[in-house]
């Protein structure tokens, strides 16, 4: 079967809405009503401190398309953009997590780039394509916790439809570690309880420690009563997304890091040691389930090298930074190189994982303070 075939599937029990602020309920023939039908009004101002319910849908059905657009501004204003979706009457919400992040970028900052399931059109046009199956209700809030004000623009595509069977509520989470421990991995994910599924993350390091390499540490994902060791456990941060030997800047279906940049916001080409790296990854052809628990985490492991007659800057060097894996290397090393080893560091990691759950589970709420700090 041709693998596109479902969208040439005529279903007529799909009820066709959308909600902007031209039809804010998605009522059916209700649409671009204000001035006549001639752009009346497609967007509004959102001060600092003000909350805007984007959609509220009475169900079952499915979410299919998210867009939006603010005026892109510096990253600690962008930063304090937060989405929250509540299901089924709740007061705590079961997706809390800034915007760009939702969007599959960290940090703040807005750049180009298309996936399988998220894009930034020309690095202004902000589209999610996940699915966000509901039940009785579903509420989508715009918060914005900045002291400025923004223009915002949207709009939420969906059907109302029986739930497809074995349906489950996305769940977004953010957390950040600034700066994370010695030998203490970031955790991307965990306190949400099964039967679900880990369809990806994206993540944000700002790279603070000093080294060559900031991405040898390995994501693994404990679940169903894994303890001490994982069930699955990657070889690298870049082989995660997809990439290897490094990581430069670019974006696929399922993996990549659309931003890699220097403190100034200029692109670092080599990728070893920028200021801030963002990268997503995707586990749509490769899921990932769990019956009862998940964890996924990362290791903030690096690797550095030292040339001929640098010993002292070793030595100086090792007492902060224990080696991890085999330790240092010496012999059979390229020119130029005297040791070489993988090395434990401090860096500072955020996270946003997409879980889909059987039931609807609050998350914690975003910390804007936390989120905001040190960005430039």
């Amino acid at each position: 079967m041709h693998p596109h075939v479902g969208i040439a599937t005529i279903d007529t029990s799909l009820d066709s809405r959308a909600i902007t602020f031209e039809n804010p309920t998605g009522a059916r023939g209700a649409g671009g009503s204000t001035h006549g039908g001639r752009k009346g009004a497609p967007s509004r101002p959102v001060v600092g401190g003000e909350r805007v319910v984007l959609a509220d849908i009475e169900g079952p059905g499915v979410v299919n398309h998210i867009w939006l657009t603010v005026p892109v501004a510096e990253p600690e204003r962008m930063r304090a953009l937060v989405l929250e979706v509540f299901y089924d009457d709740a007061d705590e919400p079961s997706i809390s997590v800034p915007l760009l992040d939702f969007f599959g970028l960290a940090h703040g900052r807005s750049v180009p780039y298309d996936s399988a399931l998220t894009a930034v059109q020309e690095g202004r046009g902000f589209n999610s394509f996940v699915p966000m199956p509901f039940d009785r209700r579903l509420r989508i809030e715009f918060v914005n916790a900045s002291e400025h004000w923004t223009l915002l623009y949207y709009q939420v595509d969906y059907t109302l439809q029986p739930l497809p069977t074995g349906a489950g509520f996305l769940h977004v989470t953010w957390r950040r570690q600034n700066p994370t421990v010695m030998r203490d991995d970031f955790t991307i994910v965990d306190g949400l309880e099964g039967p679900g599924r880990f369809l990806g993350c994206v993540v944000g390091v700002r790279v603070v420690d000093h080294g060559d390499w900031y991405g040898e540490g390995e994501v693994k994902v404990f679940r169903d009563g894994d303890s001490n060791l994982p069930t699955i456990c990657g070889t690298g941060l870049e082989d995660y997304v997809g990439t290897a030997w490094g990581m430069g800047a670019h974006h696929a279906p399922y993996g990549g890091a659309p931003m890699i940049v220097r403190a100034d916001g200029t692109p670092d080409a080599e990728g070893r040691e920028p200021a801030f790296v963002s990268f997503y990854r995707w586990h749509v052809p490769d899921p990932i389930v769990f019956t009862t628990d998940l964890r996924v985490t990362i290791q903030q492991i690096g690797a550095r090298w030292f040339a001929p007659g640098q010993e002292a800057d070793l030595e100086e060097y090792e007492r902060t930074h224990p080696v991890a894996g085999a330790g240092w290397l010496r012999d059979h090393l390229p020119n130029g190189m005297a040791a070489f080893g993988i090395v434990e560091r401090v860096d500072d990691y955020c996270a946003a994982a997409f879980v889909y759950c059987t039931r609807p589970q609050p998350v914690a709420r975003v910390d804007v303070a936390t989120a905001v700090a040190d960005l430039s």
